[in-house]
């Protein structure tokens, strides 16, 4: 195909900027646009007079489209993909993929069954400077990693339907992954709900890497800044990823602490700071939803596998599978099974 024709469902909070990106890049084009809500589809004829707007996505079974874009709540990404994919379309599905990992199983099951590209909108996998904190880290200028810690706060946007475990750590968890290369052996967590009963909204995850290697998530829908956050600790420099950031989204800092070889004694015992240079990586920008769009297409077309894909999301949702069931057995360390 040399252009891919794409239907978008969903057209609320993140389907504009899906849209308008689909609708930009030369490589593809927006056949039609369904969303339940007149007034989102009246938004959507504002800006694409000429592309077919419709309240039920199965009218897109018959316009010859290739591919479908989701970003509907969470709770219908399971069956709008799965009728999806049996009407061979190719999917590309906001996080997360699903909201349990048997049905994320079945849509990777049947994506493979029909030869379809099964994509998961994990953002920050296409995001230049956490490319750039992976090549950080892959070429050792850090060092051996001592930990990393992710934050991403917010006050807001409350759900009614999910929690802020399944609305903001999948952000963190797919960072994680993708700078280590590597899955979690285990989770713990433990989360409260603070404004509204029985609708967590702060939690705190502790997941345990090879080479025992520690990492944290804090996320937060009740905090008074609005904070975007990955540090990573190493023992020559430490990285900070900062995606609020004014004056580089990027620092590295020069900084550490080393103990003496040997002393003949306590006395004798001092510890060796080291604080150095604070430098400031330059680093091209382009829109992450951009690069990510444009991978979904280049994936289907090449009929290659997407950086993102359907086993991605997985792994996801199993890590947020064993954290609810940490939460709610007093933080136990819950052993993940690949």
């Amino acid at each position: 195909m040399d252009i891919l024709r794409v239907g978008v469902i969903g057209y609320g909070y993140w389907g504009p900027n899906l849209t308008r990106n689909f609708f930009e890049l030369p490589s593809s084009e927006v056949i039609a646009i369904a969303d339940l809500s007149k007034e989102n589809l009246e938004r959507a004829r504002a800006k694409y007079p000429d592309v077919v707007l419709t309240a039920d996505y199965k009218d897109f079974f018959d316009k010859e489209l290739d591919a479908v874009i989701i970003s509907t709540p969470p709770k219908t990404h399971f069956p709008i993909a799965k009728e999806c994919l049996l009407n061979d379309l190719h999917v590309f599905v906001e996080k997360p993929i699903t909201l349990n990992s048997r049905d994320a199983e079945e849509l990777i099951d049947l994506a493979e069954e029909r030869g379809l590209t099964l994509m998961v909108g994990h953002t920050f996998e296409y995001n230049s400077s956490v490319q750039a904190m992976k090549d950080f880290i892959d070429d050792g200028e850090l060092g051996d990693l001592y930990y990393i810690d992710a934050a991403r706060l917010n006050l807001g946007l409350f759900q009614h339907d999910s929690n802020v475990l399944w609305d903001l750590a999948p952000h963190d968890l797919s960072i994680l992954m993708y700078l280590l290369g590597q899955k979690p052996i285990s989770v713990s967590a433990h989360g409260m709900p603070c404004a509204f009963e029985g609708i967590y909204d702060l939690a705190k995850l502790s997941l345990l890497f090879p080479n025992n290697l520690m990492a944290y998530i804090h996320v937060s829908w009740i905090d008074p800044a609005k904070v975007r956050r990955v540090t990573v600790v190493g023992s020559k420099k430490m990285a900070v990823f900062n995606d609020l950031g004014i004056d580089g989204k990027i620092k590295i800092y020069d900084k550490g602490v080393e103990a003496p070889a040997y002393t003949n004694g306590f006395n004798e015992f001092q510890y060796n700071y080291r604080s150095g240079d604070i430098t400031i990586p330059k680093i091209s920008y382009d829109e992450p939803l951009r690069t990510e769009c444009q991978h979904f297409i280049d994936s289907v077309v090449n009929q290659a596998e997407p950086k993102s894909s359907g086993r991605s999301g997985l792994a996801v949702i199993k890590i947020l599978e064993a954290a609810e069931r940490s939460m709610a057995n007093d933080s136990t360390h819950e052993v993940l099974e690949w």
